[in-house]
């Protein structure tokens, strides 16, 4: 009788265990396969609310007012473009319309400089106090003038330039090298970088 319990008992713990076992292994899978469905379910549950937002983004359309705005920022942006370039021009042209007027001015001026020029060539320097002073004034003037932006042309013993000097007379000298001018007649001046009027000049050569 106690071999048989002993055999008995020993039958039923295995059986036990393997019951044991096997609820465990089920288990296991259970939570697995379980974890799988969450996972596909989320993964399904994601997907349609991605849709929903791609297609409520191509639905979406603009209000009036966003419209109204964009409108306005672009016609205001293109009238300050336009207004850029307008005071650009004006600001180009003002300062061309003074340099015009300017030189107008000292073209009107350079004939009594010239007078001057020829009046002085006739006295001696210390002659009288009257030659003296209006050897001073013209002094005084060409200094003006120069301080204003109105310098006299290099002309004799330098290169002729047409974009300068005015040839009126031309001499074979075999002193002086090739297209040099050797005589000036009447002087040339320029006001900043453009020529009022050119060097009238003897070329030689």
């Amino acid at each position: 009788m106690a071999e048989n319990k002993t055999m008995e008992e020993f039958s039923t713990e295995e059986a036990v265990k393997e019951a044991v076992e096997n609820a465990e292994t089920m288990e296991e899978a259970t939570e697995s396969a379980e974890a799988e469905a969450t996972e596909e379910s989320t993964e399904d549950s994601e997907k349609p609310e991605k849709e929903k937002k791609v297609f409520k983004k191509k639905e979406k359309k603009k209000d009036k007012k966003d419209e109204q705005i964009e409108q306005l920022t672009d016609r205001v942006t293109r009238q300050m473009a336009e207004f850029e370039n307008f005071r650009r021009r004006t600001e180009q042209e003002k300062s061309q319309m003074f340099a015009i007027g300017a030189k107008s001015i000292v073209e009107k001026i350079l004939p009594v400089v010239d007078n001057f020029e020829r009046g002085l060539a006739t006295v001696e320097e210390g002659a009288d106090p009257f030659s003296d002073g209006m050897l001073m004034i013209y002094k005084q003037m060409l200094t003006t003038l120069d301080e204003a932006g109105v310098k006299p042309i290099e002309a004799v013993g330098q290169e002729f330039n047409p974009d300068f000097h005015n040839a009126v007379m031309h001499v074979e000298d075999e002193e002086v090298g090739e297209n040099i001018v050797v005589e000036e007649f009447q002087k040339g001046y320029m006001y900043n970088d453009t020529v009022v009027r050119h060097s009238m000049v003897k070329v030689a050569n």
